[in-house]
């Protein structure tokens, strides 16, 4: 399977466009939204093209491929205006390598993780993949504020590949495998 993994949209109806071009190009399987969708929060800036509904309604257009995780960001009104669940605090789905993927905003302590998890993530704005005693942690860094010089991003996870690509131009800038256990 194919999936895309995005986070951090934080209202931008700007990058959600490119977000959603760039979800027509990759044609994943499912869309792994990892929450902060439509509210840019009190210590972010405001991000290009600020329009809540407008992203709704970009989101709600591609809705049958969306599974979502709740960010910090996200409140019970929004379920008012997006047409997919997002309140869920984490997603757990097995990996064809027997490993097990844990998705999560990244706000929260994730569920008890095991030798051998895949812990992904939001959150900090950070692209990010490393081996921790306990799990591999990966971050797919934001689709419209992103922090430490990282491109707008979002991550492609196909078989046990992860590539990470620039929102605005698609391009790759970082690979990784989880083929290891």
């Amino acid at each position: 399977m194919k999936f895309l993994i995005a986070s951090d949209i934080h209202g931008s109806a700007y990058y959600c466009c490119l977000l959603k071009e760039r979800i027509e190009e990759e044609a994943p399987d499912k869309v792994l939204l990892l929450g902060d969708l439509l509210y840019h929060g009190a210590r972010n800036p405001l991000p290009p093209e600020y329009s809540t509904l407008g992203c709704a309604e970009l989101l709600n257009s591609i809705k049958d491929r969306i599974l979502c995780v709740k960010g910090n960001c996200d409140s019970d009104v929004d379920t008012l205006v997006l047409e997919f669940p997002i309140g869920a605090e984490y997603c757990v789905l097995p990996l064809e390598n027997g490993r097990t993927m844990i998705l999560t905003h990244g706000h929260l302590t994730p569920p008890l993780l095991k030798r051998g998890d895949v812990l992904v993530n939001g959150h900090f704005h950070v692209p990010a993949f490393e081996e921790r005693e306990n799990c591999t942690y990966v971050n797919c860094g934001s689709v419209s504020i992103p922090k430490e010089d990282s491109p707008h991003s979002y991550l492609v996870l196909e078989g046990l590949a992860l590539v990470w690509k620039d929102v605005e131009t698609g391009e790759v800038f970082r690979r990784a495998s989880l083929s290891e256990n």
